[in-house]
Parts: C-alpha cells; sequence; structure tokens
C-alpha cells in the first residue's frame, strides 16, 4: 500500500503523537509498504528520508478555530493528487487534520482518523467546531480510538458514527527489549536510592510541580526524582528557585535529589528500566504513552485519573489511579489530584517492594501480548485495508 501519515509535527519533534505516527510508520516499511509522513516543516529536520520513510515538510500552522495559515493549498493537493491507498490523519484540532475538512470528498483514497481525546470538546471556543464535527466524521471510512470509554469516543457514540474501531496505544518491543544498566552510574544515581521517573514536557500540564511538591513531603529512604522534558523548563511549571539548564540540573531536597534531564531517546529508555516507580499526575491527557513504556520497562506507575489512565491501570494491572477534580483556573477538563494522595500512594509503594515487584511483572506481561506497537501496527494494517482488527486490550 501507498500510505501518507498526516501530524502536527514528526521526528526529530518529540512528544506523544510524533512517537505514535514515527513507530507506525517505520514499521509499516518494514512490513513492505510505501509510506509518506506529511508534516510542519522543522529547521533541526535534515534528512528527509528517516528509516525508510519518506518526509514530506509544509510551512502551516494553527489549526480551525484559532485559523490556519502557509501552505494549506499546497498541503490539500499533496494529499488529493498523491496516487495514496490510505491517508491516515493523527490528532483532531490542528491543521494536518483539519486543513483535509473541507477537501475530504475530493480525496480518492482511504481517510483514517485518530482523533486523540478533542481536548478542545468542552472549550467555548471550539463550540461550532464540534457542532459540525459529526458530519465530517462520517466521511472517514474510519475513526480509531485508543481508548473504549474516554471523551472523543463517546462524543461519536452519541452521533451514531458507526465507523469506529479502537486500537490502544503502546511501546516498542525494539526499543524496550534492550536494557541499558549504566543509567544509574552515568547520571550520579546511587545504587540503594529509590528512583522516581516522570517524563512530559514542560507545559504546565504534565504534573512536575505536584510531582516535586509531593516528592519533597513523602517520607521515603534515600531518593532521587528523575525529571524528563523535551523543552527548556521555563514555562513556569518548576519551582523559580531552581536554576534552568536545558541538559542537566540537581538540586538538594533534605535527604532526596531532583535530576532534570532532557536527553537523547536511548537514555529516556533507559531511566524507565532503572526507575522503581513511574510517576504521572498529568492535568489532561487522551491515552498516555508513557504508562504503556512504564509497563514495557517493568516499572509500576501512580498517574491522575485523566484520559484512559483508569482503563490502562486494569489493562495492566500495574498502576495506582488517583482521584482528580477540576483545576482551578485551567480549562474545562484540565484535572488534578490532592498533593496528599500522591504523597501517599509514593510512599505506600516506596515501603512495598513485594507489590512493586507483582506490578512490574502484570504490566511487563499484559505489554508483551496485547500493547507492543509490533502487534499493534498489524492492527492499523487491518484498518487501512478496509478490515476489522482484533480486538487487542
Amino acid at each position: 500500500m501507498r500510505i501518507v501519515h498526516t501530524v502536527e509535527f514528526y521526528h526529530p519533534r518529540t512528544g506523544g503523537s510524533q512517537e505514535v505516527v514515527r513507530q507506525l510508520s517505520q514499521l509499516m516499511v518494514a512490513h513492505g509498504h510505501d509510506v509518506t509522513v506529511a508534516t510542519t516543516a522543522c529547521p533541526e529536520r535534515n534528512d528527509r528520508n528517516i528509516n525508510g520513510v519518506r518526509i514530506e515538510e509544509f510551512n502551516c500552522e494553527g489549526n480551525a478555530v484559532r485559523g490556519m495559515s502557509g501552505e494549506i493549498d499546497r498541503y490539500q493537493n499533496f494529499i488529493i493528487n498523491g496516487g495514496f491507498d490510505v491517508v491516515m490523519s493523527y490528532a483532531a484540532q490542528q491543521w494536518a487534520t483539519d486543513a483535509l475538512f473541507p477537501v475530504l470528498d475530493q480525496i480518492p483514497c482511504r481517510k483514517v482518523l485518530a482523533p486523540c481525546g478533542f481536548s478542545g470538546l468542552y472549550d467555548p471556543a471550539y463550540k461550532q467546531y464540534f457542532t459540525d464535527l459529526p458530519g465530517v466524521l462520517a466521511k472517514y471510512d474510519r475513526l480509531i480510538f485508543h481508548s473504549d470509554c474516554y471523551r472523543d469516543i463517546e462524543f461519536c457514540r452519541q452521533h451514531q458514527l458507526p465507523n469506529m474501531v479502537v486500537i490502544p496505544n503502546g511501546a516498542a518491543a525494539a526499543e524496550f527489549d534492550v536494557i541499558d544498566p549504566t543509567f544509574r552510574s552515568r547520571f550520579g544515581i546511587p545504587k540503594h536510592h529509590l528512583l522516581l521517573l516522570t517524563v512530559g514536557s514542560h507545559t504546565h500540564w504534565k504534573g512536575h510541580a505536584e510531582t516535586i511538591s509531593a516528592f519533597g513531603a513523602a517520607k521515603l529512604p534515600p531518593a532521587t526524582l528523575v525529571i524528563i522534558g523535551n523543552t527548556n523548563a521555563s514555562l513556569g511549571c518548576l519551582p523559580k528557585d531552581m536554576a534552568q539548564s536545558k541538559w542537566i540540573r540537581l538540586k538538594s531536597l533534605g535527604g532526596k535529589r531532583v535530576l532534570l534531564l532532557d536527553p537523547p531517546r536511548p537514555d529516556v529508555i533507559a531511566a524507565y528500566h532503572a526507575a522503581d516507580v513511574f510517576v504521572f499526575p498529568s492535568n489532561i491527557e487522551c491515552s498516555p504513552l508513557v504508562l504503556f513504556e512504564a509497563m514495557a520497562s517493568r516499572t509500576p506507575f501512580v498517574a491522575n485519573d485523566v484520559g484512559n489512565s483508569r482503563e490502562i491501570a486494569t489493562w495492566s494491572g500495574s498502576g495506582v489511579i488517583l482521584p482528580t477534580h477540576q483545576k482551578p483556573g485551567a480549562p474545562p477538563g484540565y484535572c488534578q489530584c490532592d498533593i496528599s494522595d500522591l504523597t501517599r500512594s509514593i510512599e505506600e509503594l516506596a515501603a512495598d517492594p513485594a507489590r512493586r515487584s507483582t506490578m512490574a511483572e502484570k504490566g511487563h506481561r499484559a505489554w508483551q501480548e496485547r500493547f507492543n506497537w509490533e502487534y499493534l501496527s498489524t492492527c492499523y494494517e487491518s484498518v487501512y485495508r478496509g478490515e476489522t482488527p482484533a480486538r487487542s486490550a
């Protein structure tokens, strides 16, 4: 098949959407398909062919609500006239999906959309967008959802759309089956320290401030918290007295230490394998990849009840889910936990290595069976062919 994946950002940009599309694209190439990714132009991108995936860049930005600008016409013509068998757009509410809505009837191939949560569903600014959306979604051959219970699939059920399938997210065996045991020694983390890890961009919404507060309050043995984020920590989600650094930062916190990193992908994976507990009190999610990555690395997790985190914990048996409530001053749907709940959950897991081990093995077993990209890519492949994939969750 000739496949085009459309996504707002792609490698070397990092993030959840980028990682999903990267995994799918490269595995589709490995399956013998011809794959192109249509995405935003990126000055740091030095190669237009990465691991067999061709990249077509467009100088575009925005979405249907904020307005779109740049090479929108060229992008639409590329998709319409590209001779593709399938176009799969990843995530609504961004230009690479929204710009195709007016021309869906002109696209002569199978059309697939993974909405990725409808984060603006409760935002008054998006009222007309979601009023019009059911008619747009009916033009797709398939809608792929990562959860059977999140707001995007419930919205489509309310509007009786028939073209839906659930394919969860996952983590790649090719990455997580390789274990680098040197992470602690390379970053100066003692072997006897309890190692907590969180991974997410410094965007205010990934729970970094909450994680640091709970870590500081928790009664723990000697411990290190590693925070991995893919941007400079200048957006205010971290305490102001922590000096900024793109690469590494270490701060004393009583008998505990906080290490901030922005490392290459192999070090991210090594951090997962080295961690004792993954902490993720994020304020809003669809289906967080990081929880599947924790499963793949045999790391039990503590997470907010956002997106389908509770569903992932049920699937895996490897997570503790915190009750959440609307975050004051945040847009509708942005939630937070009580720091006391997060602190208590961290303390309980820290004090119970046998429980951590049982959770770790359950999660890893579930990942091996149903939540690895090598398997999940075959589910996407079935959808692209017009078939119904075997349910993986």
